[in-house]
């Protein structure tokens, strides 16, 4: 898989870059935060019309074609602006989820409207005993008569506030089942939940809902595998932002410290900060290569290989942007606590980032106990488990 830009993939990010420079500004997100959600559909409704909605939608469906790549390059510089609207949420994972599922009639229905910008769909999989894992699944589906009724919670659903659809998450009779919610569905509450970074999710009630069985999208393992490809895809996107948030919050700190002047001097001047920056670009470039490693299983198809990925990326990514946003603040002092200097933003988008689509330690968890299921199943030499204890020794002495 080749991650040097193409002509169109350069055109896009130039043309992401020149409108949030213009549009996206500290002052500006500052402002369209105090204003509230209806604020943002003005920029919803620009990114349909720039196509970046469907930047990785089939064109039969009014996308442009792309794939990962595209939504890469579009969350890398969201993330550098810290744009709020829920761009993974409802351009990403539902859509993404939903083609993996969907019957062409209900692609044809509803996945025009979502890349016009018309309609927004948004995932909702996360439970409270879930810590935002895909598995287990408590919503209870009941059969009826022509459909289902739904009983339980959904928590954190990204883009949930302001969605008028929701995939779903469910199961009926031991199956796992992916069902299409209108939002005005007699019995589901929504509550807008206002993130710390200034995003929004929400929290689904759902008291009896009524789905009709043609929203029934699907059931047993298909059902499974989509939601884990939609939120593969999702955690694409959520760690191209953060290599942007990284990004830039090395940049502003870098020139932080050009000008900085103390003991007569620049403070970038003094070895210790000239080390502990060029750490910090280290540390973001590895993080950069671990993002191209998920897109390269996502692209290849193998679904115990993009698990695996996707619990390492989201490990590793969100844990190099709380560290590097958090260097950010310490080398520029107490200025980096304040609401009107734009560094510690970074570091309350880093943190946010940590606990949507799983935390670190829950994704850390799950590869845990896959290794020890596979250390006593198999025959490992010594040699084989040299890299395994020399990673766990190296982790615990600088962790």
């Amino acid at each position: 898989m080749n991650f040097e830009l193409n002509f169109a993939q350069a055109a896009l990010k130039k043309d992401v870059r020149g409108f949030t420079e213009k549009k996206y500004r500290f002052g500006d997100r500052s402002a369209l935060l105090q204003e509230g959600l209806d604020a943002q559909e003005s920029n919803w409704t620009a990114f349909a019309q720039r196509g970046w909605l469907g930047a990785a939608i089939p064109r039969n469906y009014g996308g442009l074609g792309g794939d990962a790549s595209e939504t890469a390059v579009i969350a890398h510089e969201f993330g550098r602006a810290l744009v709020v609207e829920p761009y993974m949420g409802c351009a990403v994972m539902a859509p993404q989820t939903l083609l993996a599922v969907a019957s062409a009639s209900q692609l044809a229905l509803v996945m025009p409207d979502v890349v016009a910008g018309k309609s927004k769909i948004a995932l909702a999989y996360s439970e409270p005993q879930t810590r935002g894992m895909p598995e287990p699944i408590f919503l209870r589906a009941e059969r009826v008569p022509d459909g289902y009724r739904i009983y339980g919670f959904k928590t954190l659903v990204l883009g949930g506030a302001v969605a008028d659809r929701f995939i779903v998450s469910a199961v009926a009779v031991d199956q796992p089942v992916l069902l299409l919610v209108d939002a005005v569905s007699p019995g589901l509450n929504i509550h807008a939940v206002e993130l710390h970074d200034g995003s929004h999710a929400a929290q689904l009630n759902f008291e009896g809902v009524f789905v009709p069985t043609e929203q029934l999208l699907a059931i047993d393992n298909a059902a499974l595998d989509g939601l884990r490809l939609g939120l593969a895809h999702g955690t694409i996107a959520l760690c191209a932002e953060l290599v942007g948030v990284m990004e830039r919050a090395i940049e502003i700190t870098a020139e932080y410290i050009r000008t900085r002047v103390q003991f007569g001097r620049p403070i970038g001047q003094f070895q210790t900060l000239k080390h502990r920056i060029a750490d910090m670009a280290t540390e973001m470039e590895l993080a950069r290569s671990m993002l191209f490693a998920l897109m390269v299983a996502v692209d290849g198809e193998d679904k115990s290989t993009i698990q695996r990925l996707v619990s390492q990326a989201k490990s590793l990514v969100c844990r190099s942007a709380k560290n590097i946003c958090g260097q950010a603040i310490q080398m520029h002092g107490g200025i980096g606590m304040t609401e009107a200097y734009p560094i510690g933003h970074y570091f309350k988008r880093a943190v946010v980032a940590d606990i949507i689509l799983g935390s670190s330690d829950s994704h850390n968890g799950l590869r845990a106990q896959e290794l020890e299921s596979t250390l006593k199943t198999a025959e490992l030499r010594w040699y084989e488990l040299l890299p395994v204890w020399w990673s766990a020794q190296n982790e615990a002495f600088t962790g």
